[in-house]
């Protein structure tokens, strides 16, 4: 009987020496064109345009957290929708229903939370309205 420890030691070395590998490859294969554009953080070869120092919209953290939200509903809703008739038989319907009931209306209470103070209204920056009119 062999030691297990080898095939361990040998996925090891083989873990290690394929990505140190395809390093050196690649450094020997890359062309070398020096630029210093290249070398400006966050622009990746491009020349930048304007400052770095620009304000995003909040609203848009906010859709996005409300589509985070509802696109984990839909991830929950399908498998209940699955085995729904399967529950209605085991433990009847309204035991089945109920659950699903509740959070689908706690969902649409916190939806409308959100509408009503504005969270899904997209409102244009001032900056966007200036830019718009100097056009």
């Amino acid at each position: 009987m062999s030691n297990p420890w080898i095939a361990i030691g040998a996925l090891a070395v083989v873990a290690i020496l394929i990505p140190v590998a395809m390093i050196v490859v690649s450094a020997l294969l890359r062309p070398r064109v020096p630029e210093l554009s290249k070398r400006a953080t966050y622009e990746s070869g491009e020349v930048p345009t304007g400052s770095t120092r620009i304000r995003f919209n909040i609203q848009y953290y906010m859709v996005a957290l409300l589509f985070v939200i509802f696109d984990i509903e839909t991830v929950l809703i399908f498998p209940w929708t699955v085995i729904y008739s399967d529950a209605v038989e085991a433990v009847g319907m309204t035991r089945a229903l109920v659950p699903m009931l509740v959070f689908v209306g706690v969902l649409v209470v916190g939806l409308a939370w959100a509408w009503r103070n504005g969270a899904v209204r997209w409102v244009r920056s001032p900056r966007a309205q200036r830019q718009k009119v100097e056009r």
